[in-house]
């Protein structure tokens, strides 16, 4: 290997700072690791709201027909707060579940990379997302020409990235990338070259794929590669294709020599990547190719600059394709295997085998699969290998697919795992990770009768109090937050996370102290840092460096509680006959009372005219459109559509 070219691998390397993700059966990076550290399987039967799997399902697998009724699929894809995000509800509806989706899981990754996004609104920070599906879009086409309205352009796959950056102001790079399943993996790339380049500060590397249709099933059944059973089997001789999955991944990406300036929770370190093409090394370009994956293999490693001897595990495209199991593991073995210790062979495996394959996003899913097993030193089990498969030469090749899990090797240095995904559009990509070598983090100091304040905000009152219950489990003991400093939780949630309108402070020496004061009702009177507390409850915006002076350790905290609604089209929803009920309902984007104005909620003069327009057909009686045009206030809309229902009696 040219190790020429690599002396500035550490200026070159990204951290890793924050990941969240929906996956099925995992809802964090936390729920996934105990799926996997289980040796849990997620595949489950198609929902009938998706489509109607058993009518399509033929144990013959035929044209019109699919070969499994199991995939992997994200619980209540319906579900959005839409209020958090400025969204009324005939918006939410009529907005593409991916996108919306993809808006909270952008969210918790921010707040699990310790980013507040109000201080990021405005700098050129990136986003690019993997994705290859707009199934959404497409039913909604499918209805026929006068089912389609204006509001379909805010589903186009441009969309989202666009969405992200726009919500959170970001004014760099901004793209989805479509190279079919090594789509999010290729955007985790594209992302760590805008930071090395100095391009953006800070990057979101994304993948969302949500299966509504059955179209590409009833293909990838035709082609042979969709498993009967749903169930991958990588590296089996019964590998018979892959089950289908939803995936929603986000990971937070910055420059590591800037994390380390910033005191970012650094999770691992990206040294390198590459992606390439099989151009026509194969005789088709579907057909995958031995060739295009030796080349992407040594580039990333030379552009990490490791000696590919050194990586301890892969977690590999992995799909379950008879065809491409057997190339990609004597790729590993060739690339990886050379000059390596015949009693330290290298690790494989494929979280497809517990979720399905998440196509798009089943690179990012990879990703966030190996930064866990960086973080806990284990690599889990990768399931459903009975009967190894023939074409692979498992004696001469130096690797193992572990049955069970097992405890990454001790070699004195920070472990170094690999990504592998490949596209059917013959784009193969590589990352290469390494665990972080921080210092140990200190000990929990015993309570020294110190005060902390804790603030706390949410969007809505009910959200307030269901953060601030997630605080009191967390410090409790034996919660995630009892390990610690009290002063460490205490900073982060104030200067690293965005302050909303609702807002509660507590202040204790303890986390017990802390913990009780949240459950009760917050007394701060008199104390020390009262002061702090009450301004900070009465909206105030504070300087935190000068209240706590040093800045404590980045730890993190619980996630932002989710105020979800179901948001569907065509689904109706009880009003009681309250025109003005509903009318607020489907528009205003905000809270509000009866003197909020109609503007200050969203409700312009734009959806004045959509408003009237449905007024008309709802009420059966014509509106007059320069009479409403001259309501101001919640309360006069509400006394109006008194009026108004009152004269169509």
């Amino acid at each position: 290997m040219n190790r020429s070219d690599v002396s500035d691998v550490d200026a070159r390397s990204v951290a890793v700072i924050g990941m969240a993700c929906r996956l099925p059966g995992a809802s964090g990076p936390d729920e996934l690791w105990a799926l996997l550290r289980d040796g849990g399987n997620s595949i489950s039967e198609t929902p009938g709201e998706r489509y109607d799997a058993d009518a399509l399902h033929s144990p013959e697998p035929g044209q019109g027909r699919i070969a499994g009724r199991r995939a992997g699929y994200v619980d209540d894809i319906a579900g959005f707060d839409a209020e958090f995000f400025g969204m009324s509800a005939t918006e939410a509806a009529e907005l593409d579940p991916q996108q919306r989706l993809l808006l909270m899981t952008a969210w918790e990754a921010l707040e699990d990379a310790g980013q507040r996004a109000d201080l990021l609104a405005g700098s050129r920070s990136a986003v690019f997302v993997g994705n290859a599906r707009a199934d959404f879009l497409e039913l909604a086409l499918r209805r026929g020409p006068e089912s389609v309205t204006a509001a379909q352009l805010n589903n186009f796959r441009s969309l989202l990235s666009a969405r992200l950056s726009h919500f959170f102001d970001f004014r760099g790079p901004s793209v989805v990338v479509d190279t079919a399943c090594s789509s999010s993996l290729v955007a985790v790339h594209q992302a760590v070259q805008s930071l090395r380049s100095g391009e953006s500060p800070l990057a979101l590397a994304a993948g969302v794929n949500i299966a509504l249709r059955p179209d590409e099933s009833l293909v990838l059944t035709h082609a042979g590669g969709m498993a009967s059973d749903g169930r991958v089997k990588f590296g089996d001789a019964g590998a018979d294709g892959y089950a289908p999955s939803d995936a929603v991944a986000v990971v937070v990406l910055k420059r590591l020599t800037d994390a380390l300036a910033d005191g970012d929770r650094i999770r691992a370190v990206i040294r390198g990547s590459a992606i390439g093409n099989d151009g026509r090394t194969s005789d088709t370009v579907l057909n995958p190719s031995l060739a295009g994956q030796l080349d992407v293999l040594r580039w990333a490693y030379q552009d990490a600059g490791v000696e590919p001897a050194d990586v301890d595990y892969v977690e590999a495209h992995g799909s379950g394709s008879p065809a491409l199991d057997p190339l990609e593991l004597t790729a590993l073995g060739e690339v990886l295997g050379a000059g390596r210790p015949a009693d330290r062979p290298l690790l494989v495996g494929s979280v497809k085998t517990n979720i399905g394959h998440a196509e798009a996003g089943g690179g990012l899913a990879g990703l966030i699969k190996a930064v866990l097993c960086l973080e806990h030193g284990e690599v889990p089990a990768s399931l459903n290998l009975n009967t190894p498969h023939p074409r692979v030469d498992w004696d001469g090749l130096p690797l193992v697919v572990p049955a069970k899990l097992q405890q990454l090797p001790d070699q004195g240095r920070p472990a170094v795992a690999g990504v592998s995904g490949q596209g059917s559009s013959a784009l193969n990509a590589h990352v290469v990770l390494s665990q972080f070598a921080a210092e140990a983090a200190p000990a929990r100091p015993a309570p020294d009768g110190t005060p902390y304040v804790l603030a706390i905000s949410a969007h809505s009152p009910a959200a307030l109090e269901a953060l601030a219950r997630s605080y009191a489990d967390y410090l409790a003991p034996g919660g995630a937050g009892a390990s610690y400093a009290l002063r460490d939780i205490c900073y982060s949630a104030a200067a690293r996370r965005r302050h909303h309108a609702y807002r509660t402070a507590v202040i204790g020496s303890s986390h017990e102290e802390l913990a009780a004061a949240l459950t009760g009702a917050p007394s701060v009177g008199g104390r020390p840092l009262s002061a702090v507390a009450d301004r900070y409850r009465s909206g105030e915006q504070m300087d935190w460096a000068t209240v706590f002076g040093e800045p404590g350790r980045c730890v993190p905290l619980p996630p932002y509680p989710w105020q979800t609604r179901r948001y569907w089209p065509g689904e109706q929803h009880d009003d009681d006959g309250d025109l003005a009920a509903w009318v607020l309902r489907e528009h205003a984007r905000t809270g509000f009372d009866d003197h909020s104005t109609l503007t200050d909620i969203g409700i312009d003069s734009l959806a004045k005219l959509r408003i009237v327009v449905e007024l008309v057909k709802r009420c059966r009686q014509e509106v007059d459109p320069e009479e409403f045009g001259r309501l101001r206030t919640v309360g006069e809309l509400r006394q109006w559509t008194r009026a108004l229902q009152a004269a169509a009696r």
